[in-house]
């Protein structure tokens, strides 16, 4: 069997989703796999395969979301659109199909800043958010009022994570600050534009006045997952990402940075909406607030708590 071959759960992390996701892109012939005994395994080319035809613009993706509502066999069912990739959302999701009936969740797995543009043209119901202000030091809510010009809008806390620095075990080239992503012996892998952390890198380096010709920044990963891996097989000596990840992955370091915070975006005129009530309560539910305790590396004192409105 290759080395490269890898089992559910494993590409569940890569991809940051969950593992049972995983099985429905396999049945529905999104990602090949074959079977050893009882497990099923997939190949590392075949999700590197997955991961390169998913970079496409917002639009594109969105256009493909539609095309699936309007092939799905539930059409009468409410319908939710959660945007974002922490796996928090995938946690929400199944959570509120599981307690309202006749509802069906889809989620677009795209950055915060691509995201608040679909929220715009009315193309997603809750929007997922860490982008930092480098004006104001702050998060989210400045993004949203310029993205969302004149749409009223909640946002409502998740958690708050930590961002930083993913280096090569031991950190042989003592990577510890923003400035020494321009050393000259630095190779680098980058998030996708319209992501928190790819707007946070490029914040720091104007604010920073430095420069972006860094060896690597133009390679693309679109996950923190996927970045973390990248750095674990040596193919790059630095990468952004979040610290949750960082533990899921061996062979690397992480090196703190920032911390930040996670929203949610709903626009205030849909929360009289039953079905809006239900997810308000949920996201201020003990049971939810459990479950992501569950997965560590949250910061939740202030899940579910309105934190601005615009």
């Amino acid at each position: 069997m290759s080395s490269s071959s890898l089992n559910a759960m494993e590409v569940a992390q890569i991809l940051n989703i969950t593992k049972n996701t995983v099985y429905e892109m396999i049945k529905r012939g999104e990602l090949p796999a074959y079977k050893v005994g009882r497990k099923i395994r997939i190949d590392r080319a075949d999700i590197d395969a997955y991961i390169n035809n998913q970079k496409k613009t917002p639009t594109s993706i969105t256009e493909n979301l539609i095309l699936e509502r309007t092939t799905d066999k539930a059409s009468t069912h409410e319908e939710i659109i959660i945007s974002g990739q922490d796996i928090v959302l995938d946690i929400l999701g199944k959570m509120i199909e599981d307690k309202v009936k006749n509802t069906r969740i889809y989620r677009l797995n795209i950055g915060s800043y691509s995201g608040l543009f679909e929220m715009y043209h009315n193309r997603v119901s809750i929007c997922s958010c860490h982008l930092w202000d480098k004006d104001t030091d702050t998060y989210n809510t400045d993004f949203v009022k310029r993205l969302l010009p004149g749409i009223p809008c909640v946002l409502i806390n998740i958690a708050y994570r930590t961002q930083g620095f993913y280096v090569q075990k031991g950190n042989p080239k003592n990577i510890q600050t923003w400035e020494d992503l321009n050393k000259k012996n630095i190779t680098m892998v980058n998030r996708e534009k319209g992501s928190g952390a790819r707007i946070l890198l490029d914040s720091k380096l104007q604010s920073l006045n430095l420069s972006i010709n860094i060896s690597g920044y133009e390679n693309e990963e679109t996950s923190h997952l996927a970045v973390a891996s990248y750095i674990a097989r040596k193919k790059a000596d630095v990468g952004i990402g979040n610290e949750k990840v960082s533990k899921q992955v061996d062979n690397i370091d992480f090196i703190p940075l920032q911390r930040e915070r996670y929203d949610l975006v709903i626009r205030k005129s849909y929360l009289e909406k039953p079905i809006f009530k239900v997810i308000m309560d949920l996201i201020s539910s003990n049971e939810f607030k459990n479950e992501i305790e569950g997965l560590g590396g949250y910061d939740l004192k202030d899940i579910g708590k309105i934190i601005s409105e615009t």
